[in-house]
């Protein structure tokens, strides 16, 4: 039994260990998988944190709350709740080799959090698809010499429509001629009551075709439809090998937006009126950092926009080899994260700037947030550039990229939750199919907000699905890592796996700092709290009982969950029970038997991963002990054999080696 044992970890080692010194060329995980170097995993981090919220929210928040006074508070919660939050997402995914659901061996009762998460991800999953599968349309809408919502002269056009470019200049003007033109016509568009804009009026009467009520559906818009079928096949194909295909894939779809950036702000700040915009944005009104509501925003912002409880970064990290410097990814993605939201800001407000020098008004008139700033200002600020189709082009395009990063790993935190949780070898060779499966799925709950009235479904789902729950996720998370499993447990845990404990700073964070500014930013929203509308339009009561159901439905889980696994825990009292659902898995730890040390460190049974209790190590003992007695006895036996060669002994013993 021991020779079969110590062949079968030489065998192990040879396939799945890293030697010392040595270059890994093989998977560390050889049934799982890895990430093919770290740049894919950091890349692919990137991507997923860096959004299109970085785009249409954070230059809004900024100058709604002081400008450049807005950065201070930004920055303190990026460093007291942001990277510590990311750091212990990250580790707690890469130790255990787990994805959101398989995690929670640490404390099986609290397995509920992870189907939250799943919950969570599904929602966001839905509709950030179609978000993307809009700026398809609108790249595709861009291969034109005139971009369809530069003038107001189209039949889906209303009298109230005042565009910035004059139609009567449409077939010999030039952009000087044009912008001349708006001279004449500023005083027409002041003294409307509300301007329409053509980019606006495309987006509600064309585009979307807006309904007058979120309960009328209408048809399916056929051109948005489609360009979800093409958002999700394109999702799916960079996912059919797992890891493997996505990793390559983030080399172009996570650079690729910084070189766009890039271009249009080069672009932008030579544009006139440009550095109004950005001062307006970056002024900064000191008085606003005395107000909490900055830091409410400040710190919902770092929260969401890092893309903490939503499962993706312990699926990502979960690829991870085992002593890999989670660490200092977790700083590196996250500073990259929030520096690409200011650098998008600059990128916004030039461009902002711009209009609002040609349309005479201040910046705050032609600033936006969300899809009014992605498919209405920024179109409309792109018809006044020369060759303004190429932008167009660039911008959306630009959008695609941000959004099919978060969309890979929100894919792959569902596929990865599922496979790790059946567990089976056929569902693990055939994880293509999963993810065939989950896309066809999300494709047709995706259908209703490609219909007249989905906008208001996604709104709906983007201001409720992913709101106050993740806050509640990430606060029971901290809680069950900390105090239920043990910050000293999990402390010597990620020594075991780095090399070096957690820096103090990020201890006290983890146990005090960061949930108390978690209940913090919960306290907030729900003070904050005001029912969605759009436009001028107000959500009906029934709706908003839909939005609520939504948040719950993640949250929960958890109670439901613990309930179950309470119940279904031996004890014969309650308090028993608990105790042995909070209990850490005895499978819980390492995936793999050569990271599995100290504590952790299995004995000599090939069955078992689990570090043996004393009694039965007594026992293997015994039996070690019989096994060499018996070799002995029959070595005696054949030294009696006269004339005998060994092979008569030999061929009896069932241990010819030994």
């Amino acid at each position: 039994m021991s020779e079969e044992t110590a062949a079968r970890g030489r065998e192990l080692t040879s396939t799945n260990g890293a030697v010392p010194g040595e270059p890994v060329k093989k998977d560390e995980n050889s049934r799982r998988g890895n990430w093919g170097n770290q740049i894919e995993f950091v890349l692919t981090s990137v991507g997923y944190a860096v959004g299109l919220g970085n785009v249409w929210r954070f230059p809004y928040l900024c100058y709604r709350n002081g400008g450049g006074a807005f950065m201070l508070p930004y920055f303190i919660m990026l460093v007291f709740c942001g990277i510590p939050l990311f750091f212990l997402e990250l580790s707690f995914g890469q130790f255990a080799s787990l994805g959101c659901l398989g995690v929670w061996k640490i404390s099986p009762m609290f397995k509920g959090v992870g189907y939250g998460m799943m919950v969570v991800s599904t929602y966001i999953g839905i509709y950030y698809n179609v978000v993307i599968c809009i700026a398809f349309y609108y790249f595709f809408m861009s291969m034109t010499k005139l971009l369809p919502w530069t003038y107001c002269n189209n039949p889906w056009n209303t009298p109230d429509c005042s565009g910035v470019v004059s139609s009567s200049h449409q077939l010999n003007a030039s952009l000087a001629n044009a912008t001349t033109s708006l001279v004449a016509g500023v005083s027409e568009v002041v003294n409307r009551t509300k301007r329409t804009s053509p980019s606006e009026e495309y987006w509600k009467h064309y585009v979307l075709n807006i309904s007058d009520d979120i309960g009328n559906f209408g048809e399916v818009r056929l051109p948005i439809l489609g360009c979800l079928a093409v958002s999700w096949c394109v999702v799916f194909l960079c996912l059919i090998r797992g890891v493997k295909s996505s990793g390559k894939v983030v080399y172009f779809t996570a650079t690729f937006p910084y070189l766009v950036l890039t271009i249009l702000f080069i672009r932008g700040i030579t544009l006139d009126g440009a550095i109004n915009g950005i001062k307006y944005y970056l002024t900064p009104q000191w008085q606003k950092v005395l107000d909490a509501k900055v830091w409410g925003d400040a710190a919902s912002q770092i929260f969401y926009s890092l893309g903490c409880a939503w499962g993706g970064l312990i699926t990502m990290a979960s690829y991870n080899k085992f002593h890999n410097n989670c660490f200092r990814d977790s700083i590196i993605i996250s500073i990259t994260n929030c520096a690409t939201s200011v650098y998008a800001g600059f990128v916004i407000f030039s461009i902002l700037g711009f209009m609002a020098h040609h349309l005479n008004v201040p910046v705050s008139e032609v600033a936006d947030h969300g899809p009014g700033l992605a498919f209405v200002a920024y179109p409309e600020a792109l018809t006044l550039l020369p060759i303004s189709p190429l932008w167009s082009l660039l911008f959306f395009f630009m959008l695609i990229l941000l959004g099919l990063g978060t969309q890979f790993c929100l894919l792959e935190t569902l596929v990865t939750a599922i496979v790790d949780e059946i567990g089976t070898d056929w569902i693990i060779r055939n994880k293509t199919v999963v993810t065939l499966s989950v896309a066809v799925v999300g494709f047709l709950l995706g259908v209703p907000l490609t219909t007249q009235a989905g906008i208001y479904w996604l709104l709906l789902m983007d201001n409720y699905a992913a709101s106050f729950s993740l806050v509640i996720i990430s606060c029971i998370m901290c809680i069950c890592v900390m105090y239920v499993y043990g910050h000293r447990n999990y402390f010597k845990d990620v020594e075991m796996m780095l090399g070096f404990p957690p820096p103090l700073f990020f201890k006290v964070c983890w146990r005090f700092i960061s949930p108390v500014i978690i209940s913090f930013i919960l306290i907030f929203t729900v003070i904050q709290y005001k029912p969605i509308t759009y436009n001028d339009y107000v959500y009906p009561g029934w709706s908003l009982a839909i939005g609520f159901a939504m948040a719950l439905s993640s949250v929960v889980c958890i109670p439901v969950y613990a309930l179950y696994k309470i119940s279904r825990s031996p004890g014969a009292t309650f308090r028993e029970r608990l105790k042995f659902a909070c209990k850490s898995h005895p499978k819980w730890g390492p995936a793999l038997q050569e990271h599995r040390t100290g504590r952790y460190a299995p004995m000599a049974s090939e069955d078992t991963v689990e570090a043996r209790p004393l009694k039965e190590k007594e026992e293997l003992k015994e039996e070690l002990k019989e096994e060499e007695k018996e070799k002995e006895r029959k070595d005696e036996i054949s030294l009696t054999i006269q004339g005998s060669n060994g092979s008569t002994n030999t061929h009896n013993n069932p241990n010819p080696s030994a």
